[in-house]
């Protein structure tokens, strides 16, 4: 508090009148709305004896955000974030009534946020801010010595609470809150991040919420203990029951996340810490919410994506086991609620919560946090929902029994939908699948340009589940398996056998078609949570693919050992990622030679040959291609990350991945010198990466040279439509004279869409 403020305050006035008296100067000072409840927070701490003051406003997608704090980390206000129902303040906002604890951190409900140094108090007041009946905040006070705050206390943060209420409610706060007045019968979008494609029509079912604990204190801690053992005994049982369902009963990544998830739900250190807590007096409900936000106050001290997701499958199995425990373990997913065109729709969720529902109603899947790599996303693909993610504000546009549409291509959830948009999207969902019986139609034809010319399409895969698209879609074989999905989604280092199962697994499915094993590609974006890694400035520049592979040779070792057991007398393709010199290669396939040779002497399983292939991402071996190509059997491309260093821009950085286009002359003229060398000497060329999926750019890749192109599954049919139409020695003569005439460096995009539009192809 200020001096100027403290003068304001008259010795010996009642604190109630004081900080009304207070609260109206503020609200009469000039300045903006996040100026006044900085000023608020302050003069409550002040007149309050309170070490913390703090709001936390409700934002749009239901979460409530610290908006304004005097005594906690100013580096939290606007970063932290809670649920409501989520720690004692999403207690407060969830029940809409005062939390007074005089030990806040021992209580079941405490949820623990590193970056706003709370754990150095104890006592909490907390009050929602509350108009009309709408939650609109949190308001706390804290203090380092444990106390039961007075009547007087709540009171005079009550009224603090109707005059910030008020403020809000005039709009000052920008975006803090919804306007509690207006309605939900609007049409609506809200864009997310595509996690599993598809579109579906459907009406929404929205995901049960959080259950809130009310009571706390235990009349009788054996029967609770005896509660607990029998809600615990129930959630294994359904567990394993759902796992032996025949829908998910195949294995592959999705088996693997459920099999981890069961281990989860049998660990004995979280039933003993349960019944511990039982043992000091808690109820059943109280204990597991205890040691649901002990364990989360754990591993959200480890900076992690795995233990992110270890929190995901915490919080879902502490919720399923409350929701046995409360009676509710069923009435969310009973048929007579659920829609037989079911948009489910959820904040967040567990991979076998969405296995609690009937396959048979589910349309599409959309789930406010959920990105690509999440258990979820996997389990949703491996049922073949198409699915959105990363799509905030969603619960909180929709109820229930709405009208939805989910484009799972463009990542738009049109919700309440004009009849206008249902119109379009059924003529697009009918469109969609003429084209998908026509692409269907086409699977067993081969890929030949209208002037004879030869193109194998293949798909990129990574996991057991992309193995029925290989057939779907028509492709000629798996031009990329990304060996790393298999690590990434474990718990500790798969050994030999377990790689070599997943690796033969993958030989098998593609019934004799060829499969390119990218031998282990991690560093940068690709962390593994059970190897320890230095933490760079620029990991993508880093100790990453072939580099920590020839500084950690048994890892690699252990790789080959495992693909040349799968192979077992069939031919083994493995390419090195990101070789940046022909000395890399050189010490890899020497490392791979070792391991066949110490194969050999053993009487183990071999291969009955090895094909040896590097990917080209790395500028600096563009200029040593000579060098390379002699001692390869194949090459890739990995236009993703060759691209990204050719022009210095990170393709995941919003600010700059667009700021080049594929198709300029400059990638063009790298792309064609590695077509050109790879003639000269004769080696098998592809690309695969996401360049090759686009009808115009896989044309000019045709263009170009390239005869060989992997690509997502999706990306089969559309691009050998265009391979069918098209002339590849007319769109040669294009590329060739566009990058020879040298005209300003301008991309040749628009001048190939004109030329596919005269030239009828199909783009």
């Amino acid at each position: 508090m200020s001096r100027s403020e403290d003068q304001r305050i008259v010795p010996g006035e009642p604190a109630l009148r004081a900080i009304m008296r207070r609260l109206r100067q503020i609200m009469a000072e000039p300045g903006d709305g996040q100026q006044r409840l900085d000023k608020i927070v302050r003069q409550v701490a002040g007149l309050m004896v309170a070490e913390v003051c703090s709001i936390y406003l409700r934002r749009r997608d239901s979460t409530l955000e610290l908006f304004a704090t005097e005594g906690l980390n100013a580096d939290a206000v606007h970063t932290t974030r809670m649920k409501r129902g989520e720690g004692l303040v999403g207690r407060c906002a969830e029940l809409g009534v005062p939390v007074n604890e005089p030990d806040a951190q021992s209580h079941p409900a405490f949820s623990y946020r590193p970056e706003t140094g709370e754990e150095a108090y104890h006592s909490l007041l907390a009050v929602p801010i509350l108009r009309a009946g709408a939650l609109l905040g949190v308001i706390v006070v804290q203090n380092r010595t444990p106390r039961v705050y007075s009547d007087e206390d709540v009171e005079i943060l009550q009224t603090t609470a109707m005059v910030v209420a008020e403020h809000l409610a005039s709009g000052d706060v920008g975006g803090a809150i919804d306007d509690v007045t207006s309605g939900r019968a609007s049409t609506t979008q809200v864009r997310g991040e595509p996690i599993a494609d598809g579109i579906a029509l459907g009406h929404v079912f929205v995901h049960q919420p959080r259950v809130v604990v009310t009571e706390l204190l235990a009349v009788d801690p054996e029967a609770e203990a005896d509660r607990l053992d029998t809600a615990v005994v129930q959630l294994r049982n359904a567990i394993d029951a759902m796992l032996q369902r025949s829908s998910i009963a195949a294995e592959g990544a999705h088996r693997d996340v459920l099999d981890a998830y069961r281990m989860f739900a049998n660990d004995r250190g979280w039933l003993r810490r349960m019944h511990d807590s039982v043992a000091e007096g808690l109820t059943a409900e109280a204990a597991v919410e205890r040691v649901q936000n002990m364990t989360r106050t754990r591993l959200l001290r480890q900076n992690d994506p795995f233990w992110r997701e270890r929190l995901r499958d915490l919080d879902d199995l502490s919720d399923r086991l409350l929701r046995i425990l409360v009676g509710r373990a069923n009435t969310a997913f009973t048929e007579l609620e659920l829609p037989e065109d079911t948009i489910l729709v959820a904040r967040n969720m567990g991979p076998a919560e969405l296995l609690d529902y009937d396959r048979a109603k589910l349309r599409a899947l959309v789930v406010e946090e959920a990105s690509a790599q999440s258990h979820v996303a996997i389990v949703a693909k491996a049922l073949g929902l198409p699915a959105i993610g990363q799509a905030p504000g969603i619960i909180d546009q929709l109820m229930s029994g709405d009208a939805a549409i989910v484009d799972a291509e463009t990542g738009n959830i049109h919700v309440r939908p004009s009849g206008d948009v249902i119109a379009a999207y059924a003529d697009k969902v009918r469109f969609r699948a003429r084209r998908q019986e026509k692409f269907r139609s086409r699977r067993d034809v081969a890929a030949v340009s209208k002037d004879g010319q030869r193109v194998q399409l293949l798909v990129n895969a990574g996991l057991a589940i992309d193995l029925e698209n290989v057939a779907d879609s028509g492709a000629e074989g798996i031009g990329l398996f990304r060996t790393e999905l298999q690590f990434m989604l474990a718990d500790a280092f798969p050994r030999v056998e377990r790689q070599a199962s997943a690796y033969r697994e993958i030989i098998d499915g593609a019934d004799g078609k060829p499969v390119t094993f990218r031998m282990l590609d991690i560093g940068g974006d690709k962390v593994l949570p059970y190897l320890r890694q230095p933490k760079e400035d620029n990991p993508a520049l880093g100790w990453r693919a072939v580099r920590l592979a020839l500084d950690r040779p048994g890892l690699f070792r252990m790789q080959a050992r495992a693909l040349m057991r799968a192979a077992n007398g069939r031919p083994l393709k493995v390419m090195i990622p990101m070789v940046a010199t022909l000395a890399e290669f050189r010490a890899a396939k020497e490392l791979i030679a070792k391991e066949q040779a110490l194969a050999a002497k053993r009487g183990q399983p071999l291969p009955e040959a090895i094909s040896f292939g590097a990917m080209i991402e790395v500028p600096s071996i563009l200029f040593s291609l000579d060098d390379l190509l002699p001692e390869v059997d194949f090459v890739s491309v990995g236009s993703n990350d060759l691209l990204q260093y050719l022009f210095a821009a990170d393709r995941a950085n919003a600010l700059v991945a667009g700021r080049y286009d594929p198709l300029s002359p400059a990638s063009m003229r790298v792309l064609r010198q590695i077509a050109r060398a790879a003639e000269r000497h004769e080696v098998p060329l592809t690309l695969c990466g996401e360049m090759g999926g686009g009808t115009i750019e896989a044309m000019a890749l045709l263009g170009l040279g390239f005869r060989s192109i992997s690509m997502a599954p999706a990306s089969i049919g559309p691009v050998k439509d265009m391979v069918l139409s098209v002339d590849v020695g007319r769109v040669r003569d294009l590329i060739d004279g566009a990058l020879d005439a040298r005209q300003g460096g301008l991309s040749i995009r628009d001048r190939l869409r004109r030329f596919a539009e005269t030239d009828s192809v199909d783009i």
